[in-house]
């Protein structure tokens, strides 16, 4: 990359990131609602290197977009562009939202393995990244966990999509071998070890599109956020099961009840699936990511045809544990725990089902759990 870069912007880096695109194991539309998540970072991710300018330029590039121009940008008057190089130029308008700004411009080298659109965060990957280079740049003392606040910060206010934090708290914070259990509400959290070598991830990709910014994501928010006002509580998540029950009487509309009922049971999976996790326990560990996947195809209404055939599809499989969407929904990937040896099979039978229905052979990706953003 070092010498593209050269050849693209005729100087050097001054720094490269990484950040991994990361995979939610269980707890999916709880972080909006103050509730529990449990993702880790993986081995796909995007890069960035970057320079400072004498100028007030901005100046955008990826390896994914070749045939593209140089992406152009004055530091002094920012206005979106509708291309991909808006999401790190809102991460720059946070940084200024924040009271960090920027002392000169910059020239951005992006590369990425990331699937977009796909569920495992390419967006919120390519905003933490961009922070984690605008860090090492300008201000060295941010902490990672800054650096995700910043980059969800940049993804609400700017971009429009009303996102939880786990997306890019999970590509901040994340560390080998270990989930991350997060408490959305406080930020306090917990790593859990993932280090046996008798288990798999495996993502699959629909090859559906989905698209956060879609007025169904945003339409879910405000869904749960009503039914939490009907029962005069700030968040769903701050109810258990049996309070739920007690309480749900209240919600006024039909589809708010179901949305809550999703994230509130959803909310207490996660909890029950650490203690497996904890214990070694991958059979119930499975069970609860089946359990997650049918709520959110059937009350949270987010699944769609192509992910329930995978979904339901793993499950038949031996040696597969359990298997769920993953993301935001309405396409994207599915997230399937199995044995280490049952790879092979489960990989060769899942593109021949896919194929059969839909006349595409899935992507799929085995996936080992990395570090966060850093420094390369």
């Amino acid at each position: 990359m070092s010498s593209l870069f050269e050849k693209i912007f005729y100087t050097f880096p001054d720094v490269c990131c990484f950040a991994p695109g990361r995979v939610n194991l269980i707890g999916e539309h709880t972080d909006y609602n103050g509730g529990y998540v449990l993702p880790c970072a993986i081995n796909r991710g995007i890069y960035c290197m970057a320079r400072s300018r004498n100028d007030r330029r901005l100046q955008f590039y990826s390896t994914n977009y070749s045939t593209e121009p140089i992406k152009k940008y004055d530091l002094d008057h920012l206005e979106f562009q509708n291309n991909w190089a808006d999401y790190p130029v809102s991460v720059i308008m946070a940084f200024k939202a924040f009271g960090y700004e920027l002392e000169r411009g910059c020239d951005f080298l992006f590369r990425s393995n990331l699937p977009e659109g796909a569920g495992i965060s390419s967006s919120a990957a390519l905003e933490v990244v961009t922070a984690a280079v605008v860090k090492e740049l300008f201000f060295h003392y941010i902490s990672k966990q800054e650096l995700a606040i910043i980059s969800q910060f940049a993804e609400n206010r700017f971009m429009g999509v009303n996102c939880g934090i786990m997306d890019q708290f999970a590509i901040a914070m994340g560390k080998e071998k270990n989930a991350l259990f997060l408490n959305s509400g406080t930020l306090h959290y917990e790593y859990i070890p993932l280090k046996d070598a008798s288990i798999a991830i495996v993502i699959v990709n629909s090859g559906v599109k989905h698209s956060l910014a879609s007025s169904a994501y945003n339409q879910r928010r405000c869904e749960c956020e009503l039914a939490a006002k009907n029962m005069n509580v700030s968040e769903i998540c701050s109810l258990d099961t049996e309070e739920f029950e007690k309480k749900k009487h209240f919600i006024t509309d039909k589809l708010s009840c179901m949305r809550a009922r999703h994230a509130v049971y959803e909310n207490h999976r996660v909890i029950e699936a650490v203690n497996a996790l904890k214990r070694h326990d991958y059979r119930h560990f499975g069970l609860l990511m089946n359990e997650s996947h049918i709520s959110l195809r059937d009350q949270y209404e987010v699944s769609c045809d192509e992910l329930n055939l995978l979904a339901e599809t793993a499950w038949s499989i031996k040696g597969v544990y359990g298997a769920r969407m993953t993301g935001g929904g309405f396409g994207g990937c599915t997230v399937n725990l199995m044995e280490s040896g049952a790879v092979k099979d489960f990989i060769k039978l899942i593109k021949l089902i896919y194929k059969e229905k839909f006349g595409i052979e899935p992507l799929t990706y085995s996936v080992s759990v990395t570090d966060g953003v850093r420094t390369m």
